[in-house]
């Protein structure tokens, strides 16, 4: 059974400010074995790292991603609004959205894997696919990366563009048979919401190394999938995680 793997979403969004440089740095410092970040575009065609399509809910900007440059969002701190998290310095409050190719730098001396998701469901960025594998040659240092998305048709021109690269479907559902989808579509792996996971195993007994699970942040989940062997668990608690995973080494 292959031993699974733990990704920290959003970078350590459980207690840090999410996909921040800071976030991402407490993952590679914690051991994680990959992180996942979220993209955008903005107005002047530049790939950024953030969730949402505005910057509301995580920055003290305001309005959608697309309709500002990378130096006007460069503005906005990505860590003043995380001021009711435990453990908020204020230093977090010089922390910017950074750019994709920053993350990959920031990386580059480092394993660690790189789940990319493409936030496209909302808007149609135009050629987002084409510069987010063009920064990934230029500054991902070859290593592991997996571009997913809900938007299927993201993530088949991301094959369509470099049929090399590893692409997997973001689902919140339940899909018929999904063996056949993994290989029609040359799926790397599908991504399963918790709940559609743990809704039905038995259709995914056997495609365990080809699932990763999001979002999982409870003992009991961990636990579950670190025992099924799943592929990858997304969670943001990653220094939870990794100790679960460390315990079953250390008794098996």
């Amino acid at each position: 059974m292959t031993e699974t793997k733990i990704y920290g979403h959003r970078g350590c969004m459980g207690t840090l400010p999410e996909n921040t440089l800071l976030g991402f740095r407490q993952a590679i410092e914690l051991g994680a074995d990959g992180i996942e970040i979220d993209v955008h575009m903005t107005k002047d065609g530049e790939i950024v790292v953030i969730h949402d399509e505005i910057l509301d809910r995580t920055t003290n900007g305001t309005g959608y991603v697309k309709d500002h440059s990378l130096k006007e969002i460069k503005q906005f701190s990505a860590g003043m609004n995380y001021a009711h998290f435990p453990n908020y310095e204020e230093a977090w409050n010089l922390e910017r959205i950074p750019a994709l190719q920053e993350v990959l730098e920031l990386l580059a001396p480092y394993k660690i894997e790189l789940n990319i998701e493409l936030k496209t469901c909302h808007f149609r960025y135009e050629h987002l696919e084409e510069k987010v594998l063009s920064l990934v040659k230029e500054y991902g240092d070859g290593r592991k990366v997996v571009y997913s998305s809900f938007h299927l048709p993201s993530i088949l021109r991301i094959k369509q563009i470099d049929q090399n690269a590893e692409i997997a479907w973001l689902l919140d559902q339940q899909i018929s048979h999904p063996k056949d989808y993994l290989q029609s579509l040359e799926l790397e792996a599908l991504h399963l919401s918790r709940g559609t996971f743990f809704s039905d195993v038995f259709s995914y007994k056997d495609l365990l190394e080809k699932t990763r699970i999001w979002t999982v942040n409870d003992i009991d989940g961990l636990k579950q999938l670190l025992d099924l062997g799943v592929n990858t668990i997304i969670t943001d608690f990653p220094e939870k995680a990794l100790f679960y995973k460390s315990e079953r080494k250390t008794f098996a």
